[in-house]
């Protein structure tokens, strides 16, 4: 539906354009240069009905495309706020991630919320000053500075005294953390529509940042490890990654820009249930393994053989004892079908010898048992309801684990030595 732009002090209008992620799409008309963006962004397709009208069509992600003349949002079903994507998306990413890790500006436009939301979080980051920490430096010196690496030296400068190979620690501000943050206040600074006084804001910080090396559009992030000392980073840190991870601008003619932020919901929500779940089940007995794959079928060659791989699944004594699947558009979508989800769990349980398969789908609703006819197999459909606060989200799968392990003793017929109960 379109709209007036949401960005304040674009130079020209923006066309705000908004879709479900379950939509069948909708005709608009858009400059080629922005039909093409959008189909590069991957996420959604404009097909050319001609006079300059295309079919917008989403493909299975969600986020936003902004370009000079028009910006699309495709939201998730059940009209999910950005606050708890990005709870999600983080969570799936750093297991033991706090829920009240990332705060995210509640906006109707998706990239106002993520700059206001980078600009607060990196103004309380900064606000004691540019973090500092030891990096290591290899350099050529005349004199000894650190320690010797003595096989560059040999290899580099046989029979010569100097100028020496060494490594030394230097406690400077140019480090993984910095680096990340001033990455991810330049994105956004790039992002066209960006209301002017955020913007100022972002340059701001980003001003604090300018002795810290500028990291190449491509380069991967710099790895940081969450300390005591970085504490303060930590929130800024988990949303500057995902900016960097998920979004991307680019100049486009003169000095336009165009801007995307796509994500893949079924994969961020297989994800997130995978890093939950193996979160809850380290409670009990056995280890659980995520992308678990087993053989389907014998055959006379290898490269006949079938095979699953299962979302996630319960090892005791290296056995698996039950099976999980992460299905991120199940029953709770209108007009869908659990038929094949059902076949499948179906396969998973024959191939793995286990009696109950669990089913989390993203959706409200009540807990379902199936019992599947002429067999000793039991599907589980557990909702996860996305709706509801990160807390309550996370609680939801620790009733899973208990759950599923309470059915793991069940079918054991009592309680075996060491199992909770």
């Amino acid at each position: 539906m379109p709209g007036a732009d949401p960005g304040a002090g674009s130079i020209a209008p923006v066309r705000y354009l908004v879709l479900d992620e379950l939509s069948r799409g909708i005709v608009e008309r858009l400059d080629p240069a922005s039909a093409s963006f959008l189909n590069s962004s991957g996420l959604a397709k404009a097909s050319p009905m001609g006079l300059g009208l295309y079919r917008i069509e989403p493909v299975g992600k969600v986020g936003s495309v902004r370009t000079p003349t028009v910006q699309l949002d495709v939201r998730p079903k059940d009209r999910l706020g950005l606050g708890r994507l990005l709870f999600l998306l983080s969570y799936a990413g750093d297991q033991g991630f706090r829920p009240d890790s990332v705060a995210a500006v509640e906006d109707r436009e998706l990239w106002s919320a993520l700059a206001e939301s980078l600009a607060q979080l990196a103004g309380r980051a900064l606000g004691r000053g540019v973090l500092q920490g030891y990096l290591t430096v290899d350099e050529s010196l005349r004199t000894v500075k650190g320690r010797i690496r003595i096989s560059d030296q040999v290899s580099r400068r046989p029979g010569m005294l100097v100028p020496l190979e060494v490594s030394y620690d230097e406690f400077t501000e140019d480090i993984a953390e910095n680096r990340i943050l001033r990455a991810a206040l330049e994105r956004m600074g790039q992002v066209p529509g960006v209301r002017p006084e955020v913007l100022g804001r972002l340059r701001q910080l980003k001003g604090k940042l300018d002795a810290v090396t500028r990291l190449p559009a491509a380069a991967p992030l710099p790895r940081w490890k969450a300390t005591r000392m970085n504490l303060r980073y930590h929130p800024v840190l988990r949303l500057a990654e995902l900016i960097l991870r998920n979004a991307s601008a680019e100049a486009g003619q003169g000095t336009q820009q165009a801007a995307s932020f796509v994500v893949d919901m079924a994969q961020v929500f297989g994800d997130f249930v995978g890093t939950a779940l193996r979160e809850a089940m380290a409670a009990y007995p056995g280890e659980l393994r995520l992308q678990f794959s087993t053989l389907l079928s014998e055959a006379v060659n290898d490269a006949d053989r079938l095979s699953v791989r299962s979302d996630a699944v319960h090892l005791l004594g290296g056995r698996p004892v039950v099976v999980y699947n992460a299905k991120y558009r199940a029953a709770a979508d209108p007009g869908a079908s659990l038929t094949v989800d059902h076949f499948q769990m179906l396969a998973h349980c024959t191939a793995l010898a286990v009696p109950t398969a669990w089913l989390v789908y993203a959706g409200a609703g009540e807990m379902k048992l199936r019992r599947i006819l002429n067999t000793d197999i039991d599907i589980v459909e557990f909702p996860l309801d996305l709706s509801r606060p990160p807390s309550e989200i996370l609680a939801s799968v620790r009733e899973l684990a208990r759950q599923s392990w309470g059915e793991v003793v069940r079918q054991a017929g009592s309680t075996p030595a060491g199992f909770p109960g």
